[in-house]
C-alpha cells in the first residue's frame, strides 16, 4: 500500500517524489519506464532555468535530479502503469504483466510526445530520415542541409542547434509569424545558414531504401517546390500522454479537456479526491522545465495536505 504513486520520472514527477519525502511522507514510488529525466534530457540547449546562467543540455541539466529526489526516501520502479482506476477510497495502478498495486493518492505526470505532422511519407521514413529529435539525429547530417518543420519555441530553438551542425537549415512555417519567444525568432533570423520558408506546409516526403532524398513543399497558394535534403525534424506540437486514465468504458477517470489535457485547479486538483496532475499533461501547461518541476512541487503538497 502506497501513500502516494508518482507515475512519471520527468522534472514535475521528480519533484513530486522529493518534495513528498522531504515532507515526511514514507511510502512514496515513483514509477518510469525508461531513462529518469523525461523528454528534457533531449534537448540541445538550456538557457532559461534560474540558477542555470551558462547554456547546458538536456541530459546534463537533469543528470543530478534523479539523486537529489531519492535522498530523502523516494522509491523508483522501472515498471510500466497501464491503468489508474479508483475503487472505494483507494487507487488501483495496473502494471505490465499484470502486477497490481494499491495507493492512497496517485500524482500523474506521464507529460507528452510530439505529435505528427500527418505528411505523406512521415511513418514511412521515421527513423531514416525523419526525426523529432534534433539532439538525438542532428549529427548524422553534420554538413549537409536540413529542413525543420514548425514554428513554436522547440522548432526554432533545434533549428539553431542544428545550424551548428548542418551547412543549412531551412524553417518550413504554416504561417507567416512564429509562435516562438521574440528572441529566439530574432536568433533565427541573425543565423547566416538559416534560411526561412513561410506560408508553406510539408506535402509529402519521399527518397528510397536508403532513406530520404527529400520534400516536395505546398504553399498557401497552392504552388509546390521540391527541396532536396537527406533529412527533416519535425516539431508541430505534443500530444498529452493521457491513456493511463481511460477506463474500461472509454471514458477518463477525471476531467480532461477537449485536447485530451487533464483539468486541474491551481493547487493540481483534479476533480477526483487523492488524484493529481503536473506537468504537460494538465491544462494549460506551458511546457516548460521550470513550470514542471513547479507543478511536481505543488501537486505533492496537495497529496500530503489530503493524506492529512
Amino acid at each position: 500500500m502506497l501513500d502516494i504513486a508518482i507515475i512519471g520520472g520527468g522534472p514535475a514527477g521528480l519533484t513530486a517524489g522529493m518534495y513528498a519525502t522531504r515532507g515526511g511522507v514514507k511510502n512514496v514510488t515513483l514509477f518510469e519506464k525508461g531513462i529518469l529525466g523525461g523528454q528534457i534530457t533531449q534537448s540541445s540547449e538550456i538557457e532559461n532555468y534560474p540558477g542555470y546562467p551558462n547554456v547546458v543540455s538536456g541530459m546534463d541539466f537533469m543528470e543530478h535530479w534523479p539523486e537529489q529526489a531519492m535522498r530523502f526516501g523516494l522509491k523508483h520502479e522501472t515498471k510500466e502503469v497501464l491503468k489508474v482506476e479508483k475503487e472505494n477510497e483507494l487507487f488501483n495502478l495496473t502494471l505490465t504483466g499484470g502486477e497490481s498495486v494499491k495507493a492512497k493518492s496517485v500524482i500523474v505526470c506521464t507529460g507528452s510526445n510530439p505529435r505528427s505532422a500527418g505528411f505523406e511519407g512521415e511513418k514511412e521514413f521515421f527513423g531514416r530520415g525523419v526525426s523529432s529529435c534534433a539532439t538525438c539525429d542532428g549529427f548524422f547530417y553534420k554538413g549537409k542541409e536540413v529542413a525543420v518543420l514548425g514554428g513554436g519555441d522547440t522548432a526554432l530553438e533545434e533549428a539553431l542547434h542544428l545550424a551548428k551542425i548542418c551547412s543549412k537549415v531551412y524553417i518550413i512555417h504554416r504561417r507567416d509569424e512564429f509562435r516562438a519567444a521574440p528572441v529566439t525568432v530574432e536568433k533565427v533570423k541573425k543565423s547566416p545558414n538559416i534560411e526561412l520558408i513561410l506560408n508553406a506546409k510539408i506535402d509529402r516526403v519521399f527518397g528510397g531504401k536508403m532513406g530520404v532524398d527529400g520534400v516536395e513543399i505546398i504553399f498557401n497558394d497552392k504552388k509546390k517546390k521540391e527541396l532536396l535534403v537527406p533529412g527533416i525534424f519535425v516539431f508541430v506540437g505534443m500530444d498529452v500522454n493521457n491513456e493511463i486514465l481511460k477506463q474500461n468504458d472509454g471514458t477518463f477517470l477525471c476531467k480532461m479537456s477537449k485536447n485530451g489535457e487533464v483539468v486541474v485547479d491551481l493547487s493540481m486538483k483534479t476533480d477526483v479526491d487523492g488524484l493529481f496532475a503536473a506537468g504537460d499533461m494538465r491544462i494549460q501547461a506551458p511546457k516548460q522545465v521550470v513550470s514542471a518541476a513547479g507543478d511536481g512541487a505543488i501537486a505533492a503538497l496537495s497529496a500530503m495536505e489530503f493524506l492529512n
